[in-house]
């Protein structure tokens, strides 16, 4: 093998249009995996603000040390050269122990033909072999911010005192807004876990099917509030609905409408990331009356007091036995696009021109 390589990056050059970027890369240093790309996820979520200038990080600068946004001083520019999380691959060249050569693994390096990494730092998790090896995808990011849902769940009912994912929530009916790929994912976690119910809200049909053919519950985000409120019982009285909604939609009206759905004193664990804020949240009604929760959870933060036993690794590690046990099922339902990573750049200008029904997109190489 030659000791240099050219690597393609997918990137946006300017709003609304993707382009390829390339760069050469050197040999792996000692200690060190080169990698081969097999996969990679788009985020639309997050992926799809960059290619349409929506992004904040694209008016404003994030200051760690304070841990608030400065306006007016963008930290990225066009042209971005570098997309993406939710990366496969296979090792082509391992410098170390615990790699070989033709390990599949699962990561985080962007839209990239290949990476070089260094197992000490970077987030590698070998793919069982029983696993697609497409599914791989969900194993680094988005599983696990949907497992880290559920471990806040965990954490409102137990404390500290987690030491199996779902503890709290096993028993319990479970109320998901959104039928977005990390909504499923938190759906059939709180499904693997022994939730008593769990109901998907989705305004759209084409997702809310996909659930069905899950095995979830779904329906409209209208119909699911008022299903909690009017099957859910916990005593006398008014005290209905849900003990936790999980709102993984980016929508200030969403999270209004997922308040209203618990019960007093429940609490909205929110996965969203509302980049045009919230303008239509109300605060005055269902979450002053009713003395609700609302508690944010991404993937860079466990709850508090369970960081000397959760982190993103056990979180995928999580991620693969859920995908041990519903793996064909997601393959088949949840990847509703495998697209060649030569096309991608038009594919992307078309999903944004005409917004086609799409769950997880899924990005191909050559192989």
């Amino acid at each position: 093998m030659s000791d240099h390589r050219t690597i393609r990056s997918l990137g946006v050059e300017a709003p609304e249009r993707a382009y390829f970027f390339q760069y050469e890369e050197g040999p792996p240093a000692e200690g060190h995996v080169r990698l081969d790309a097999l996969y990679t996820g788009f985020s639309a979520g997050t992926e799809l603000t960059f290619v349409k200038n929506t992004n904040p990080y694209l008016k404003s600068r994030w200051d760690g040390g304070r841990g608030v946004f400065i306006q007016g001083e963008p930290e990225a520019r066009y042209p971005l050269p570098f997309l993406g999380y939710m990366e496969v691959a296979r090792v082509s060249d391992s410098r170390t122990t615990g790699f070989n050569n033709g390990d599949i693994v699962a990561t985080t390096f962007g839209h990239k033909s290949g990476h070089t990494a260094d197992p000490f730092h970077d987030a590698l998790f070998a793919m069982p072999k029983e696993i697609d090896p497409k599914l791989g995808v969900f194993v680094a990011q988005m599983g696990p911010i949907a497992a880290n849902g559920i471990l806040h769940a965990d954490a409102e009912m137990l404390g500290n005192n987690v030491t199996e994912l779902g503890q709290g929530v096993a028993g319990r009916p479970v109320l998901v807004f959104g039928g977005g790929t990390v909504g499923l994912m938190t759906a059939l976690f709180a499904r693997q876990v022994g939730a008593s119910e769990v109901v998907v809200a989705e305004p759209s049909e084409f997702r809310r099917k996909i659930a069905e053919k899950l095995g979830l519950t779904a329906m409209t985000e209208e119909d699911a509030w008022q299903y909690a409120k009017a099957r859910w019982h916990n005593g006398g009285g008014s005290d209905r609905g849900a003990d936790f909604v999980f709102q993984t939609r980016a929508r200030s009206e969403s999270l209004h409408l997922a308040m209203r759905a618990l019960r007093p004193q429940g609490t909205v664990i929110d996965l969203a990331f509302y980049q045009d804020g919230a303008n239509g949240l109300r605060l005055g009604e269902e979450f002053h009356h009713n003395g609700l929760n609302l508690r944010c959870a991404q993937i860079n933060r466990v709850p508090r007091g369970l960081n000397h036993l959760w982190d993103r690794r056990r979180l995928a590690n999580e991620t693969i036995k859920l995908l041990q046990a519903e793996g064909k099922a997601i393959a088949e339902h949840m990847i509703t696009h495998v697209v060649p990573i030569d096309d991608a750049p038009q594919f992307l200008s078309d999903l944004v021109a005409n917004r086609p029904d799409f769950l997880q997109i899924v990005f191909e190489y050559p192989q």
